[in-house]
């Protein structure tokens, strides 16, 4: 063999080698926030559970239309008005190799249903998500049941949120250590967290498929998933122009033109599922007056807003219930009047206005400051407060404690799209979401009842009852659902965005 020859050779063994790595396929996203956590059952943040979810699976999980189909499960059956069970399927295996049981999923919802379930005498913060469930029992080695306190007919809609881990996984590695260690059973596994840079997952070989109803089943379509976090909406915008990201969330209404134009990207919008709204403290000095509030409403163009910061890009709301939400119906409009404000000013008392304060987090901070300007024009002269979230959340959102702002631009999710999980926590009297101290028993009765209702027309009449309640009485602005605004590359095939704000990547390939 003459020495050419040996060299070609070697080339050639070299790059086979070599050659499956460079066919690698690696789908990068540039997101919005780092996990608080890998525990699914430790935090209650969206975009948390997003990253969760590409490593573990539920009960149930939800389609690209959003309807519960099921996951983990082989079928869902309602014995009673309190009782469901799940046929469990055989043969998950969660990234250790272990083969999942009935006993894991039993585990997991005790975890987070029983008081102090995830031990050492802590209750797991999405508690709240389970509504009455009383208990988990084990019929046999493939069925579980649920039973509630009572009936509570949005069950299977929460069930999606909740993700099952591994009992022997967690009694080994502790609370602390599944909170970067995770064990799942979904499509990608944990490789790598660089925390406040990426987390970056491997596809797992031994997925059994996912959701039946979902095709196509069987395992992830990439080798590899890189969650890149990049917080600034403009460097989020820059990389994917760039080419170093597949998917961007939350694209900014102004960038979407740019991303349409740029040849090799564009963009996806779904309907969201969070209501924004500014509570107004109706424990504080202004707004325990309904003629204050009623100024605040008349004094901000919603259209405008949406029109020109919004891009047309979202939905106007006057009550806290997304338009797809079940039980929303349409309601009585506060046109903007900012003539009516000052007149209802004067009523109050305030001839000269009043000063007050709106606290908001900081990626929010320019559409509260255009909202600060029309109040202020208005009578309602506002400062913009920049707050971080976690200080935000103690001021407005601490149970039974008075509130001591002014106001507060925020939102809520709905990923269920059902009443039960915005409507009362953010207006049942001290509920966890109650940002603006609103207090009506009858709403509090009206709401625990439309929670138990199995009949659905009744239901939807109660809330149709409850939004009209609020719609008068006005502890917040309700403001708008915006859509959801992804940028993509052009290269990504199988994935489109969903309402629940999940980012599925079972299905996405890059070509």
């Amino acid at each position: 063999m003459t020495r050419l020859n040996r060299l070609f050779l070697a080339s050639a063994l070299a790059f086979s080698v070599a050659a499956p790595a460079v066919m690698a396929q690696d789908l990068t996203v540039g997101f919005t926030l780092d996990a608080d956590t890998l525990d699914p059952a430790n935090h209650r943040k969206r975009e948390t559970e997003t990253l969760i979810r590409n490593i573990y699976d539920g009960l149930l999980t939800r389609d690209g239309d959003m309807k519960v189909v099921p996951e983990i499960a082989e079928s869902m059956t309602q014995v009673s008005p309190t009782e469901y069970d799940f046929k469990i399927r055989q043969g998950i295996k969660f990234h250790d190799g272990s083969d999942m049981t009935v006993e894991d999923v039993k585990f997991t919802l005790d975890r987070i249903v029983l008081e102090g379930g995830m031990g050492g005498g802590v209750t797991s913060p999405r508690q709240g998500l389970m509504g009455p469930v009383d208990k988990v029992d084990i019929l046999d080695d493939s069925t579980v049941r649920i039973t509630l306190k009572e009936p509570w007919p949005i069950l299977p809609a929460m069930l999606p949120n909740q993700q099952i881990v591994s009992k022997a996984w967690v009694e080994k590695v502790g609370n602390d250590g599944l909170a970067t260690q995770p064990n799942g059973t979904g499509p990608f596994k944990l490789a790598e967290w660089r925390k406040g840079d990426a987390i970056i997952l491997e596809r797992f070989d031994d997925y059994y498929g996912g959701a039946a109803d979902i095709a196509p089943v069987g395992k992830a379509c990439v080798d590899r998933v890189i969650f890149k976090v990049i917080p600034e909406s403009a460097s989020r915008v820059a990389a994917l122009l760039a080419g170093d990201v597949d998917i961007i969330n939350e694209l900014p209404p102004f960038s979407v033109e740019q991303v349409k134009n740029n040849p090799n990207t564009d963009v996806l919008t779904v309907n969201g599922t969070r209501s924004f709204f500014i509570a107004m403290n109706m424990q504080g000095e202004y707004f325990d007056d309904p003629k204050v509030r009623q100024a605040a409403a008349h004094a901000i163009d919603k259209d405008l807003i949406i029109d020109r910061i919004l891009g047309g890009n979202a939905a106007r709301i006057e009550g806290i219930l997304s338009p797809d939400a079940f039980g929303a119906s349409e309601l009585p409009a506060y046109a903007y009047d900012p003539e009516k404000a000052k007149a209802l000013l004067a009523e109050a008392g305030f001839p000269d206005g009043i000063d007050v304060t709106m606290d908001v987090e900081g990626a929010f901070k320019d559409i509260a400051e255009a909202v600060a300007s029309l109040l202020t024009k208005a009578g309602i002269r506002t400062k913009v407060a920049v707050g971080e979230s976690a200080q935000l959340t103690e001021k407005w959102r601490t149970q039974g404690k008075p509130k001591t702002g002014d106001m507060y631009f925020s939102s809520w999710g709905n990923g269920s799209l059902d009443p039960f999980d915005i409507f009362t926590p953010t207006h049942r009297t001290n509920d966890r979401g109650n940002s603006a101290g609103y207090a009506n028993p009858e709403l509090d009765a009206l709401l625990d009842a439309a929670a138990v209702e199995m009949d659905a027309e009744k239901r939807a009449g109660m809330y149709r009852e409850a939004e009209m309640m609020i719609n008068a009485d006005l502890p917040y602005v309700y403001l708008w659902v915006p859509q959801d605004i992804y940028g993509v590359s052009k290269r990504l095939k199988g994935w489109k965005p969903s309402a629940d704000s999940r980012i599925n990547l079972h299905d996405a390939c890059v070509e």
